[in-house]
């Protein structure tokens, strides 16, 4: 064998190798991810943690349940938890390592210091495989409060942006 043939073998032999099989129907997924933010003097914080369950309905569309609990520190105030659950449905192009999704999601939100009311937009967000059923995951939804569905469309404006990073596991079917 030649040097180039030889250096090229041993080169490719130290990469790992990482075989992302695709989704099929049926395949559930389950994360786990997080988000927080302060103030410039820490005196109003907010940790938040998220975690879904989805199954794929075929190798790029999924559906699920998506789950979210927040807690705020404010100074001088006892700490004050909310949540909100919803139901999602994300669509994932390409295939390989690195998937991005769209999607869209309605739910509720309810808490201690919210109106309890409905709560619904689109989101956005990429998958990096790191193995075979493991992932890197980050997400921004736009996500505003409504109290009917004529309310949805005066208030859609209203909104705001929700970001957050996790881990995910696929489960095979097969």
């Amino acid at each position: 064998m030649n040097r180039l043939f030889k250096t090229t073998l041993l080169v490719a032999a130290m990469l790992p190798a990482i075989a992302v099989a695709a989704p099929v129907a049926g395949d559930r997924e389950v994360t786990l991810g997080g988000a927080g933010s302060s103030d410039k003097d820490f005196d109003d914080t907010v940790f938040s943690l998220q975690g879904s369950w989805g199954t794929y309905l075929d190798e790029s569309s999924m559906w699920g349940v998506r789950q979210t609990v927040n807690a705020r520190d404010s100074e001088g105030e006892s700490v004050q938890f909310d949540g909100s659950t919803r139901v999602f449905y994300d669509y994932h192009f390409g295939s390989g390592n690195t998937r991005p999704f769209i999607g869209v999601s309605v739910g509720g939100i309810y808490g201690e210091e919210v109106d309890e009311t409905f709560m619904g937009g689109p989101e956005v967000g990429i998958k990096y495989w790191v193995q075979d059923k493991t992932f890197i995951t980050a997400m921004a939804e736009y996500q505003f409060l409504f109290k009917s569905g004529s309310d949805a469309r005066d208030r859609y404006d209203d909104g705001a942006f929700f970001y957050s990073v996790g881990i995910g596991d696929r489960k095979s079917v097969v």
